[in-house]
């Protein structure tokens, strides 16, 4: 006799606790809820769902796909028998399309390169043309990102086999043996993490990017660097804690909680100046790389924007803008506030992608 579905479900989503998933009894009734509201005879949703609602970080996401594959396709004790379920590989299979090259031996091969095609397209599309399938498929791959912090010399010197020589150790080491000579001790400096310190603009202009953008710097907070992030709208807003939660989008939904001018109007030159005033120029900002991503729209006074980048362009050790449009083989920085800012910026980079995304993070990392 087979199994009520809700029970089958319920299992699956306790086997994904056993293998070490977060799956707390909220996340079991809103997978039950969104299964029901997508039908069990769509195979590509009901995945898509227990993705969306059991899963809390990219971490999960491997050992998602394992334990749904296993239980799915294992005869359990008292259940009906039921065909194998290849969880969605490609953009096809959450579309509900049959993958590519019908049935046969070479099935799994081309899901593997439509797989890979599939991603390497969506890394370099250009993320304000994308649908909503593609948006969440997107969201997953942001785990793929590796930022690597900037480093700088260190004041202090540390010990080491090689190096300068450390006259007062080696003195002090002979006193101890009475004056009898010993090895020579040594130092150098060493490096540490330099600070990065974010500043996305999430005005309307912005808003196809806006959630993109979160999910970067939330990546770029999770890395373990010391990296401080800002929103610029109509006003400036400090988002680094909520960003520091473990699970992408609840930190996106507590990021757009403290956000009170998301898409609304531009106002970078007084929210450079308001971070400047109040953090920068505290330390916040001196020796930092500063990143600005933003289109460049200034509303009030371009030539206000260009004096708060010369400001920011003093404090920090350099100053990186990513530009979504920059991503354009046609665009030009002809904007006001573009032209006003560039004179201070020392690497102007596109910021329309993924592909675009992890070269600003290399480009950040060498800065």
């Amino acid at each position: 006799m087979a199994r009520p579905p809700e029970e089958v479900l319920l299992g699956f989503a306790r086997a994904l606790r056993a293998a070490g998933v977060a799956v707390t009894a909220d996340r079991e009734r809103t997978y039950l809820l969104a299964v029901s509201t997508v039908g069990l005879d769509d195979q590509a949703a009901t995945y898509a769902a227990g993705r969306a609602t059991l899963c809390g970080s990219p971490s999960d996401l491997e050992r998602y796909d394992l334990v749904y594959a296993a239980w799915f396709r294992a005869e359990r004790p008292g259940a009906a028998r039921r065909p194998p379920v290849r969880p969605p590989t490609t953009m096809a299979d959450l579309r509900g399309e049959p993958p590519p090259g019908g049935e046969g031996e070479g099935v799994d091969q081309d899901a593997v390169r439509a797989t890979s095609s599939d991603t390497e397209v969506l890394r370099h599309r250009d993320i304000a043309t994308m649908s909503a399938t593609e948006r969440a498929m997107l969201a997953r791959m942001f785990a793929s990102l590796r930022p690597r912090p900037p480093r700088r010399v260190a004041h202090r010197r540390r010990p080491s086999r090689r190096g300068d020589v450390d006259a007062r150790s080696t003195l002090r080491d002979m006193v101890r043996r009475h004056g009898e000579p010993g090895p020579i001790r040594h130092r150098r400096r060493t490096d540490r993490p330099r600070r990065v310190v974010v500043l996305l603009d999430v005005s309307g202009s912005m808003s196809a990017y806006a959630d993109s953008l979160l999910r970067l710097a939330h990546v770029w907070c999770r890395s373990g660097a010391p990296v401080e992030v800002f929103t610029l709208g109509t006003r400036l807003t400090h988002v680094t804690a909520a960003l520091h939660q473990p699970d992408a989008d609840r930190a996106l939904v507590a990021a757009g909680r403290a956000i009170p001018d998301w898409s609304g109007g531009t106002r970078l030159a007084d929210g450079i100046r308001a971070f400047l005033d109040r953090w920068g120029r505290r330390g916040m900002a001196r020796g930092a790389v500063v990143v600005v991503i933003s289109d460049g729209w200034e509303r009030t006074d371009p030539e206000a924007l260009g004096e708060q980048m010369r400001r920011v362009a003093g404090l920090g050790h350099r100053v990186v803008w990513a530009n979504p449009h920059q991503g354009h083989a046609a665009y030009e920085p002809v904007q006001q506030g573009i032209v006003a800012a560039l004179p201070y910026v020392d690497t102007f980079v596109a910021g329309h992608s993924l592909a675009a995304f992890a070269e600003l993070l290399e480009v950040v990392a060498d800065a």
